[in-house]
């Protein structure tokens, strides 16, 4: 764990950036609907700080979307974030990061996810530990192999001025992540995830930070822009609204960001605006053999090398 001078490390920028990305990314989903705006929900946290939540909702595209800013802190971390950290113990914290959903209307646009964020915890006469984490991933129901590619391809290109091994090993680490062991299925076809990042130092760490998040725009937008307006079944959206299930039963179960959250005393609005608008449950559903709904387990829900 990083211990660095508080003078190396620029809070302000970090928080600057993240206002300007969600503002971006806000701007460019607005532009590709066509249609529905973002509505912006400004919140204060009773325990320190708070945030900005836009949500986007009934688009001609995106049937639902939120942008999510948050910035929070208190005198104790939350049982989430020291579990495994007993250092953290009594530190002061702070906590800010984007994080964001997209739950398109078309089944043939995938859902998506990212997150970038950044935490400082500080004891008086201690240096200062710090990291960040985020990355983003793809949850298609119905996938192209060029659309995934390009997912990939757009993740190795950012990763790539920050070492040769980067995009494998956070790859990996989002492929581990982004995984249902009740359902013994991968959440989607993966894409980033990394926690702890701290080795490189603050600057270098946080070029790495804005590359993932500029990153997000470049690998999803050309993905929607392709299949936005492909026809599809009555069928075909049934099985989207099926699988938008896993998505939740991830996020409610498995998702450490989703219980930092709701442990930090976070507002539940915000933290819960991943949830897709409509989603169903079918009792012990089976694919039925050669659709495309079974290539989608057979060939997409596992790690693989893109």
């Amino acid at each position: 764990m990083q211990k660095d001078s508080l003078s190396l490390i620029n809070k302000n920028a970090v928080k600057m950036f993240l206002l300007d990305l969600q503002k971006r990314i806000c701007c460019v989903l607005e532009k590709e609907d066509g249609g529905a705006v973002f509505k912006e929900d400004v919140w204060l946290r009773e325990g320190g700080g708070g945030g900005s939540t836009c949500v986007l909702t009934g688009g001609a595209v995106f049937e639902q979307a939120g942008v999510n800013f948050s910035h929070v802190f208190g005198d104790k971390m939350p049982a989430s974030a020291t579990a495994n950290r007993s250092e953290l113990a009594g530190r002061r914290f702070e906590a800010m990061g984007v994080s964001l959903v997209v739950h398109p209307l078309n089944p043939h646009v995938p859902t998506s996810h990212a997150n970038v964020r950044f935490f400082i915890a500080e004891k008086e006469g201690e240096a200062p530990i710090w990291w960040f984490g985020g990355g983003f991933d793809l949850t298609p129901f119905y996938p192209l192999e060029e659309d995934c590619q390009h997912w990939h391809d757009t993740a190795k290109s950012l990763c790539a001025p920050f070492g040769d091994k980067v995009y494998s090993e956070h790859k990996e680490g989002c492929d581990r992540y982004f995984f249902l062991p009740h359902r013994n299925e991968s959440r989607g076809v993966g894409g980033l995830f990394f926690d702890d990042l701290n080795e490189w130092g603050f600057d270098l760490s946080f070029s790495y930070i804005k590359a993932v998040g500029n990153g997000f725009v470049d690998a999803y937008l050309p993905i929607v822009k392709r299949r936005k307006k492909s026809p599809y079944t009555e069928n075909e959206r049934q099985f989207q609204l099926y699988r938008r299930g896993r998505y939740v039963e991830f996020n409610l179960v498995h998702d450490r960001g989703t219980l930092f959250g709701l442990q930090s005393g976070g507002r539940t609005e915000s933290i819960l605006m991943s949830m897709p608008p409509l989603v169903k449950w079918e009792y012990s559903f089976i694919p039925e053999p050669g659709s495309k709904e079974e290539m989608l387990y057979k060939h997409f829900l596992k790690p693989r090398n893109w």
